[in-house]
Protein backbone atom coordinates (compact mmCIF):
# COMPACT_ATOMS: atom_id res chain seq x y z
CA UNK A 1 0.00 0.00 0.00
CA UNK A 2 1.59 3.31 -0.85
CA UNK A 3 0.57 6.49 1.47
CA UNK A 4 1.81 9.73 0.82
CA UNK A 5 2.54 12.21 4.58
CA UNK A 6 1.19 15.89 3.16
CA UNK A 7 1.49 18.97 5.32
CA UNK A 8 4.47 18.37 7.58
CA UNK A 9 7.36 20.61 7.16
CA UNK A 10 9.59 17.32 6.47
CA UNK A 11 11.66 14.95 8.20
CA UNK A 12 13.54 14.34 9.89
CA UNK A 13 12.01 16.31 13.01
CA UNK A 14 13.71 18.95 13.89
CA UNK A 15 11.07 21.45 15.03
CA UNK A 16 7.22 20.76 15.78
CA UNK A 17 5.14 18.02 16.98
CA UNK A 18 3.40 17.33 13.50
CA UNK A 19 7.03 16.74 12.43
CA UNK A 20 7.80 14.28 15.60
CA UNK A 21 4.40 12.47 15.13
CA UNK A 22 4.94 12.26 10.96
CA UNK A 23 8.90 10.69 11.56
CA UNK A 24 7.80 8.39 14.01
CA UNK A 25 4.60 7.22 11.93
CA UNK A 26 6.51 6.96 8.98
CA UNK A 27 9.33 4.73 10.34
CA UNK A 28 7.13 2.42 11.90
CA UNK A 29 5.12 1.68 9.19
CA UNK A 30 8.03 1.39 6.42
CA UNK A 31 8.76 -1.58 9.39
CA UNK A 32 5.61 -3.26 8.42
CA UNK A 33 5.99 -3.22 5.04
CA UNK A 34 4.26 0.23 3.90
CA UNK A 35 5.21 2.19 1.08
CA UNK A 36 5.99 5.49 2.31
CA UNK A 37 6.46 9.25 0.79
CA UNK A 38 7.15 12.12 2.63
CA UNK A 39 6.65 15.31 1.58
CA UNK A 40 9.65 17.65 2.80
CA UNK A 41 9.21 21.74 2.14
CA UNK A 42 12.89 22.36 0.60
CA UNK A 43 14.17 25.10 3.13
CA UNK A 44 13.09 22.34 6.41
CA UNK A 45 16.29 19.89 5.77
CA UNK A 46 19.21 20.15 3.90
CA UNK A 47 19.92 16.51 3.37
CA UNK A 48 18.76 14.99 0.27
CA UNK A 49 18.99 11.77 0.79
CA UNK A 50 16.55 9.06 2.06
CA UNK A 51 17.51 9.47 6.19
CA UNK A 52 14.61 6.84 7.10
CA UNK A 53 15.05 3.24 5.56
CA UNK A 54 12.61 2.15 2.84
CA UNK A 55 10.99 6.07 3.75
CA UNK A 56 11.02 8.06 0.49
CA UNK A 57 11.11 12.20 1.54
CA UNK A 58 10.50 13.88 -1.91
CA UNK A 59 11.34 17.84 -1.24
CA UNK A 60 9.35 20.45 -3.20
CA UNK A 61 9.14 24.01 -3.26
CA UNK A 62 7.06 26.50 -0.89
CA UNK A 63 6.85 30.35 -0.96
CA UNK A 64 8.57 30.45 2.02
CA UNK A 65 6.70 33.24 4.30
CA UNK A 66 4.16 32.95 6.87
CA UNK A 67 0.85 32.92 4.89
CA UNK A 68 1.64 30.67 1.70
CA UNK A 69 4.36 28.28 3.09
CA UNK A 70 2.12 25.54 3.81
CA UNK A 71 -0.61 26.53 1.45
CA UNK A 72 1.55 26.40 -1.53
CA UNK A 73 3.50 23.52 -0.46
CA UNK A 74 0.65 21.15 0.23
CA UNK A 75 -1.18 22.33 -3.35
CA UNK A 76 2.53 20.89 -4.95
CA UNK A 77 2.63 18.15 -2.91
CA UNK A 78 -1.11 16.87 -3.58
CA UNK A 79 -0.53 17.43 -6.80
CA UNK A 80 2.57 15.18 -6.96
CA UNK A 81 0.95 12.60 -4.97
CA UNK A 82 -2.29 12.51 -7.31
CA UNK A 83 0.00 11.88 -10.69
CA UNK A 84 1.77 9.23 -8.67
CA UNK A 85 -1.09 7.65 -8.43
CA UNK A 86 -0.61 6.60 -4.25
CA UNK A 87 -3.42 4.46 -2.91
CA UNK A 88 -3.34 6.92 0.55
CA UNK A 89 -2.91 10.60 0.63
CA UNK A 90 -3.07 11.68 4.50
CA UNK A 91 -3.40 15.19 5.60
CA UNK A 92 -1.41 16.44 9.10
CA UNK A 93 -3.31 19.67 9.88
CA UNK A 94 -6.64 21.19 9.39
CA UNK A 95 -4.12 24.05 6.67
CA UNK A 96 -3.12 21.39 4.49
CA UNK A 97 -6.38 19.58 4.41
CA UNK A 98 -7.76 22.44 1.77
CA UNK A 99 -6.61 20.68 -0.85
CA UNK A 100 -8.66 17.13 0.18
CA UNK A 101 -11.15 18.19 -2.47
CA UNK A 102 -8.52 17.39 -5.37
CA UNK A 103 -8.03 14.05 -5.02
CA UNK A 104 -11.46 13.32 -4.15
CA UNK A 105 -12.73 15.28 -7.37
CA UNK A 106 -9.58 14.16 -9.79
CA UNK A 107 -8.59 11.06 -8.04
CA UNK A 108 -11.30 8.87 -6.87
CA UNK A 109 -9.16 5.85 -6.57
CA UNK A 110 -6.96 7.71 -4.34
CA UNK A 111 -8.77 7.44 -0.37
CA UNK A 112 -7.92 10.25 1.98
CA UNK A 113 -7.67 10.86 5.58
CA UNK A 114 -7.04 13.60 7.46
CA UNK A 115 -5.61 14.43 11.16
CA UNK A 116 -7.31 17.02 12.77
CA UNK A 117 -4.31 17.98 14.86
CA UNK A 118 -5.38 21.33 16.26
CA UNK A 119 -7.95 24.28 16.02
CA UNK A 120 -5.70 26.36 14.47
CA UNK A 121 -7.47 29.21 13.39
CA UNK A 122 -7.78 30.40 17.38
CA UNK A 123 -4.16 30.84 17.16
CA UNK A 124 -3.25 34.62 18.27
CA UNK A 125 -0.36 34.55 15.55
CA UNK A 126 -3.34 34.29 12.39
CA UNK A 127 -5.02 37.71 11.12
CA UNK A 128 -8.55 37.64 9.87
CA UNK A 129 -7.52 36.05 6.39
CA UNK A 130 -5.75 33.07 7.92
CA UNK A 131 -8.30 32.52 10.28
CA UNK A 132 -11.53 32.26 7.44
CA UNK A 133 -8.90 30.00 5.54
CA UNK A 134 -8.29 27.69 8.76
CA UNK A 135 -12.00 27.24 9.12
CA UNK A 136 -12.48 26.39 5.68
CA UNK A 137 -9.96 23.65 6.26
CA UNK A 138 -10.99 22.21 9.46
CA UNK A 139 -14.66 21.62 7.07
CA UNK A 140 -12.41 20.30 4.53
CA UNK A 141 -10.41 18.36 6.92
CA UNK A 142 -14.17 16.94 8.19
CA UNK A 143 -15.51 16.67 4.92
CA UNK A 144 -13.27 16.60 2.16
CA UNK A 145 -11.56 13.37 3.85
CA UNK A 146 -12.43 10.03 3.34
CA UNK A 147 -11.79 9.42 7.28
CA UNK A 148 -11.04 11.81 9.85
CA UNK A 149 -8.67 11.48 12.79
CA UNK A 150 -9.20 13.39 16.04
CA UNK A 151 -5.96 13.66 18.08
CA UNK A 152 -7.66 14.51 21.23
CA UNK A 153 -11.57 13.84 22.83
CA UNK A 154 -11.75 18.29 22.64
CA UNK A 155 -11.25 17.97 19.00
CA UNK A 156 -13.46 15.04 18.40
CA UNK A 157 -16.55 17.25 20.39
CA UNK A 158 -15.51 19.87 18.32
CA UNK A 159 -15.89 18.79 15.05
CA UNK A 160 -19.07 16.89 16.54
CA UNK A 161 -20.63 20.02 17.63
CA UNK A 162 -19.44 22.53 14.89
CA UNK A 163 -19.15 20.21 11.65
CA UNK A 164 -21.83 17.39 12.59
CA UNK A 165 -18.86 15.31 11.92
CA UNK A 166 -17.97 11.93 13.90
CA UNK A 167 -14.19 11.26 13.44
CA UNK A 168 -11.92 8.41 14.67
CA UNK A 169 -10.09 9.44 18.01
CA UNK A 170 -6.46 8.25 17.93
CA UNK A 171 -4.26 9.97 20.45
CA UNK A 172 -0.75 10.96 19.44
CA UNK A 173 2.00 9.07 20.60
CA UNK A 174 5.76 8.84 21.46
CA UNK A 175 7.74 6.26 22.19
CA UNK A 176 9.13 5.02 26.02
CA UNK A 177 12.50 6.91 26.19
CA UNK A 178 15.14 5.61 28.44
CA UNK A 179 16.49 8.29 30.59
CA UNK A 180 20.34 9.04 29.20
CA UNK A 181 23.07 9.29 31.50
CA UNK A 182 25.68 11.58 29.17
CA UNK A 183 25.37 15.14 30.05
CA UNK A 184 27.82 16.72 28.17
CA UNK A 185 25.84 18.40 25.84
CA UNK A 186 24.24 20.69 28.81
CA UNK A 187 27.36 21.99 29.80
CA UNK A 188 27.19 24.31 26.79
CA UNK A 189 25.04 26.14 28.85
CA UNK A 190 26.25 25.82 32.26
CA UNK A 191 23.47 23.38 33.38
CA UNK A 192 23.72 20.73 35.96
CA UNK A 193 21.14 18.09 36.81
CA UNK A 194 18.45 18.19 38.49
CA UNK A 195 19.31 22.25 38.98
CA UNK A 196 16.75 23.25 35.87
CA UNK A 197 12.79 23.68 35.14
CA UNK A 198 12.52 22.77 31.70
CA UNK A 199 10.01 24.09 28.89
CA UNK A 200 9.91 22.57 25.31
CA UNK A 201 8.07 24.54 22.41
CA UNK A 202 7.73 26.91 19.69
CA UNK A 203 7.79 30.50 20.76
CA UNK A 204 4.78 31.59 20.09
CA UNK A 205 1.99 33.57 21.94
CA UNK A 206 -0.36 30.94 22.97
CA UNK A 207 2.37 28.67 23.73
CA UNK A 208 2.35 30.91 27.07
CA UNK A 209 6.80 31.09 27.30
CA UNK A 210 6.13 34.74 28.88
CA UNK A 211 3.45 33.43 31.97
CA UNK A 212 6.53 30.89 32.71
CA UNK A 213 8.78 33.48 32.23
CA UNK A 214 7.25 36.28 34.54
CA UNK A 215 6.31 33.20 37.30
CA UNK A 216 9.65 32.30 37.19
CA UNK A 217 10.56 36.11 38.39
CA UNK A 218 8.51 36.29 40.40
CA UNK A 219 9.26 33.26 42.76
CA UNK A 220 12.92 35.20 41.98
CA UNK A 221 12.01 38.14 44.06
CA UNK A 222 9.87 36.64 46.36
CA UNK A 223 11.79 33.20 47.17
CA UNK A 224 15.16 33.62 46.20
CA UNK A 225 16.35 30.88 48.17
CA UNK A 226 13.87 28.10 46.43
CA UNK A 227 15.70 29.12 42.77
CA UNK A 228 19.07 30.53 44.13
CA UNK A 229 20.45 27.49 42.09
CA UNK A 230 17.68 26.45 39.72
CA UNK A 231 17.39 27.79 36.08
CA UNK A 232 14.19 28.01 33.72
CA UNK A 233 15.64 26.69 30.24
CA UNK A 234 13.51 27.54 27.34
CA UNK A 235 13.98 25.00 24.37
CA UNK A 236 12.69 26.06 21.21
CA UNK A 237 12.31 28.49 18.43
CA UNK A 238 9.55 31.21 16.91
CA UNK A 239 8.13 30.28 13.44
CA UNK A 240 7.21 33.47 12.10
CA UNK A 241 6.70 35.38 15.88
CA UNK A 242 10.12 37.18 15.80
CA UNK A 243 8.67 39.88 17.72
CA UNK A 244 7.24 37.95 20.02
CA UNK A 245 10.22 36.16 20.45
CA UNK A 246 12.54 39.06 20.98
CA UNK A 247 9.95 40.51 23.72
CA UNK A 248 10.81 37.17 25.79
CA UNK A 249 14.50 37.87 25.69
CA UNK A 250 14.56 41.62 26.32
CA UNK A 251 12.35 40.67 29.66
CA UNK A 252 14.85 38.11 30.35
CA UNK A 253 17.76 39.76 29.48
CA UNK A 254 19.32 41.19 32.64
CA UNK A 255 18.88 37.57 34.06
CA UNK A 256 21.58 34.64 33.78
CA UNK A 257 18.97 32.27 35.31
CA UNK A 258 17.11 32.07 32.16
CA UNK A 259 18.36 30.32 29.36
CA UNK A 260 17.40 29.95 25.80
CA UNK A 261 18.83 27.16 23.88
CA UNK A 262 17.04 27.56 20.57
CA UNK A 263 15.85 24.65 18.65
CA UNK A 264 17.64 21.71 19.76
CA UNK A 265 16.42 17.90 18.78
CA UNK A 266 18.62 14.17 18.82
CA UNK A 267 20.92 13.80 21.68
CA UNK A 268 20.92 16.81 22.56
CA UNK A 269 16.92 17.26 23.25
CA UNK A 270 17.34 14.06 25.07
CA UNK A 271 19.83 15.05 27.92
CA UNK A 272 17.74 18.45 27.88
CA UNK A 273 14.56 16.02 28.96
CA UNK A 274 16.56 13.27 31.17
CA UNK A 275 17.84 15.72 33.51
CA UNK A 276 15.28 18.92 34.61
CA UNK A 277 14.01 19.05 37.48
CA UNK A 278 10.75 19.82 36.25
CA UNK A 279 8.55 20.04 33.02
CA UNK A 280 6.21 23.11 32.67
CA UNK A 281 3.80 24.03 29.78
CA UNK A 282 1.68 26.66 30.37
CA UNK A 283 0.09 26.62 27.01
CA UNK A 284 -3.25 28.37 26.42
CA UNK A 285 -4.45 25.89 23.52
CA UNK A 286 -3.08 22.64 22.51
CA UNK A 287 -4.88 19.87 20.68
CA UNK A 288 -2.62 17.07 22.04
CA UNK A 289 0.57 18.13 22.78
CA UNK A 290 3.29 15.69 22.23
CA UNK A 291 6.26 17.55 24.06
CA UNK A 292 4.23 16.95 27.09
CA UNK A 293 3.59 13.62 26.32
CA UNK A 294 7.43 13.11 25.42
CA UNK A 295 8.36 14.97 29.04
CA UNK A 296 5.60 12.43 30.74
CA UNK A 297 7.95 9.41 28.33
CA UNK A 298 10.94 10.09 29.95
CA UNK A 299 9.32 10.12 33.31
CA UNK A 300 9.69 13.63 34.49
CA UNK A 301 6.72 15.77 36.53
CA UNK A 302 5.03 18.01 34.26
CA UNK A 303 3.25 21.11 35.56
CA UNK A 304 0.60 21.99 33.20
CA UNK A 305 -2.20 24.73 32.54
CA UNK A 306 -5.53 23.50 33.21
CA UNK A 307 -6.82 23.14 29.51
CA UNK A 308 -8.92 20.30 28.78
CA UNK A 309 -6.19 18.48 26.54
CA UNK A 310 -3.85 18.68 29.85
CA UNK A 311 -6.52 17.98 32.64
CA UNK A 312 -7.38 14.52 30.30
CA UNK A 313 -3.37 13.78 30.50
CA UNK A 314 -2.85 14.73 34.39
CA UNK A 315 -5.53 14.06 37.09
CA UNK A 316 -3.45 15.71 39.80
CA UNK A 317 -4.90 18.98 40.80
CA UNK A 318 -1.22 19.97 42.75
CA UNK A 319 0.25 19.92 39.02
CA UNK A 320 -2.45 21.74 36.89
CA UNK A 321 -2.58 25.63 37.28
CA UNK A 322 -5.45 28.17 36.04
CA UNK A 323 -4.51 29.37 32.13
CA UNK A 324 -3.10 32.22 31.98
CA UNK A 325 -2.48 33.43 35.54
CA UNK A 326 1.15 33.91 36.38
CA UNK A 327 0.10 34.40 39.93
CA UNK A 328 -1.18 30.74 40.01
CA UNK A 329 1.83 28.83 38.16
CA UNK A 330 4.17 31.06 40.55
CA UNK A 331 2.13 29.18 43.50
CA UNK A 332 2.11 25.49 42.07
CA UNK A 333 5.89 26.00 40.62
CA UNK A 334 6.30 27.18 44.73
CA UNK A 335 4.31 24.33 46.12
CA UNK A 336 6.53 21.60 43.81
CA UNK A 337 9.73 23.32 44.22
CA UNK A 338 9.26 22.66 48.38
CA UNK A 339 8.41 18.80 48.01
CA UNK A 340 11.04 16.23 48.49
CA UNK A 341 12.46 15.02 44.96
CA UNK A 342 10.92 11.64 45.95
CA UNK A 343 7.57 12.98 45.64
CA UNK A 344 8.62 14.64 42.00
CA UNK A 345 9.51 11.31 41.01
CA UNK A 346 6.86 9.33 42.22
CA UNK A 347 4.90 12.23 40.28
CA UNK A 348 6.94 11.16 36.97
CA UNK A 349 6.83 7.75 37.38
CA UNK A 350 2.94 7.91 37.33
CA UNK A 351 3.36 10.18 34.01
CA UNK A 352 5.47 7.69 32.45
CA UNK A 353 3.02 5.11 33.23
CA UNK A 354 -0.02 6.99 32.08
CA UNK A 355 2.58 6.61 28.41
CA UNK A 356 2.95 2.97 28.43
CA UNK A 357 -1.42 2.21 29.32
CA UNK A 358 -2.49 4.95 26.56
CA UNK A 359 -0.18 6.60 24.36
CA UNK A 360 2.83 4.24 23.16
CA UNK A 361 3.39 3.49 19.18
CA UNK A 362 2.83 -0.09 19.79
CA UNK A 363 -1.32 0.99 20.58
CA UNK A 364 -1.68 3.96 18.37
CA UNK A 365 0.00 2.36 15.12
CA UNK A 366 -2.59 -0.76 14.74
CA UNK A 367 -5.32 1.69 14.92
CA UNK A 368 -3.84 3.87 11.92
CA UNK A 369 -3.17 0.83 10.36
CA UNK A 370 -6.44 0.15 10.91
CA UNK A 371 -7.88 2.94 9.56
CA UNK A 372 -5.56 2.66 6.16
CA UNK A 373 -6.42 -1.06 5.58
CA UNK A 374 -10.34 0.26 5.87
CA UNK A 375 -10.65 2.51 3.30
CA UNK A 376 -7.95 0.58 0.74
CA UNK A 377 -10.29 -2.40 1.51
CA UNK A 378 -13.27 -0.50 0.39
CA UNK A 379 -11.77 0.33 -2.82
CA UNK A 380 -10.64 -2.91 -3.88
CA UNK A 381 -14.14 -4.27 -3.04
CA UNK A 382 -15.75 -1.59 -5.35
CA UNK A 383 -13.43 -2.50 -7.79
CA UNK A 384 -14.05 -6.09 -7.44
CA UNK A 385 -17.09 -5.84 -7.94
CA UNK A 386 -16.86 -3.81 -11.45
CA UNK A 387 -15.07 -6.56 -12.63
CA UNK A 388 -17.21 -9.13 -11.41
CA UNK A 389 -20.47 -7.16 -12.88
CA UNK A 390 -18.71 -5.71 -16.17
CA UNK A 391 -17.91 -10.26 -16.68
CA UNK A 392 -21.78 -10.77 -16.28
CA UNK A 393 -22.70 -8.25 -19.26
Amino acid sequence: MQIAMIGQKGIPATIGGVERHVHELSRRLAERGFAITVYARAWYTRRREEIIPWVKVVHLPSIHTKHLDTITHTLIATLHAMRAGVDIIHYHGVGPSLWSWLPRLFTPKIKVVATFHSIDRKHEKWGVGARLALRLGEWMACHGAHQTITVSTTIRQYARDVYDKDTTYVPNAVPLYEKTSETKELARWNLTPEKYILMVSRLIPHKGAHYLIEAYQALQRAHPALVKNLKLVIVGQGYYTDTYVDWLRQKSAANPNIVFTGAQSGKTLAELFAHARLMVHPSDKEGMPITVLEGMSYGLPVLLSDIPEHVYLVDNQEYLFARGQTGSLAERLKNLLQKPAAALNAQGQKNRAEIERHYTWERVLEQIIKIYKENHNKQSERLVTKIVNYKNT
